[in-house]
């Protein structure tokens, strides 16, 4: 079932299928009389794939007055005495009151139906006894309490540091429920970043789609999915303000640099969580917020780290 994390690509042509020969089986079955300018050209190959091609163009012209034709004999039956044609504004008003009674999701509805099966909550928990409490989870909160985001469906999942250093014990759960204990198996400090390992899997887990951030503009819609305050999965929708940026930690004991800037709403818990385009595929780990005052809450300016970093700190080879 292990299986390496999907990534976007751009499609490109096969130059094999592009060199492949055409097929002469139609030509096998051709019969035995043929145009004399198609039989004079028979010892010259190409001459003969153009004629062949020009062959062709009354069958297709052919066909497709056929379909104009029954178009235009439906349209007249369907207009009877004393009706009018049907107009571009008829169509465009009957597409508008479609709309209006099944209006279509939005892109980022679909951006987060795409990436919530990927997204799980971390919680660090402070020692062994801490399961013991009636809500382990509420003493671990102000210390220990984000997101993750599986890039490897046998349970490999991206997380921030900061969210399990220092932890006893590490439990995720997953977007259907499911919790099992984890353990990090993979760390990269500079970029506040660790990799956990859950023991326990669900049922047909999903791996998020990751992108290179290459194309990545200022101005690109982006959501941010995660655990803020342990409420979640909760989703954000913004903007890339910026890349490129520096941040440095309230102690001042780390700066981290080539981040992406956004504006969607992140709070505490939803550090580790993924930024996501509009195509549901991650272009970033979130990693911070900026807030010049003592209040630990999102005032419009946050961070995350390129999944390129992500995917280096899990041992995987950039896109």
């Amino acid at each position: 079932m292990n299986k390496a994390p999907l990534t976007s690509r751009s499609p490109r042509r096969s130059a094999s299928a592009a060199a492949a020969p055409p097929t002469a089986t139609a030509e096998a079955s051709a019969p035995a009389a043929v145009a004399p300018e198609v039989e004079a050209a028979a010892t010259s190959p190409e001459p003969a794939r153009s004629t062949r091609r020009r062959a062709q163009h009354p069958a297709v012209w052919a066909v497709a007055g056929a379909l104009l034709a029954a178009l235009a004999v439906t349209a007249v039956q369907r207009v009877g005495p004393g009706q009018r044609p049907v107009t571009q504004d008829d169509i465009d008003r009957a597409v508008r009151e479609s709309l209006e009674k099944e209006p279509l999701p939005s892109q980022a509805t679909k951006a987060y139906q795409a990436i919530l099966p990927s997204v799980v909550r971390v919680t660090g928990l402070m020692n062994e006894d801490d399961e013991g409490d009636e809500n382990p989870e509420k003493r671990a909160m102000d210390r220990s309490l984000g997101t993750g985001v599986v890039i490897i469906d046998n349970g490999t999942i991206l997380t921030n540091l900061h969210v399990v250093w220092g932890s006893k014990k590490i439990r995720v759960r997953f977007a259907n429920g499911h919790e099992s204990e984890a353990v990090m198996v993979g760390a990269q400090p500079e970029n506040d970043l660790a990799v956990l390992k859950a023991l326990d899997l669900p049922d047909d887990l999903e791996a998020a789609t990751m992108r290179s951030t290459a194309d990545l503009l200022p101005g690109d819609h982006v959501i941010a999915v995660g655990h803020p305050f342990g409420i979640g999965p909760s989703v954000s929708y913004g903007v890339v303000s910026g890349l490129k940026r520096e941040f440095r930690s309230e102690a001042g004991e780390r700066t981290l640099s080539n981040l992406i800037q956004f504006d969607a709403a992140a709070n505490p818990g939803n550090s580790g969580g993924p930024l996501v385009t509009m195509d549901g595929q991650v272009v970033g780990i979130v990693t911070a917020i900026l807030n010049p005052s003592e209040q630990r809450t999102f005032i419009g300016i946050g961070f995350a780290v390129p999944i390129e970093n992500a995917a280096q700190a899990a041992g995987m080879p950039p896109f």
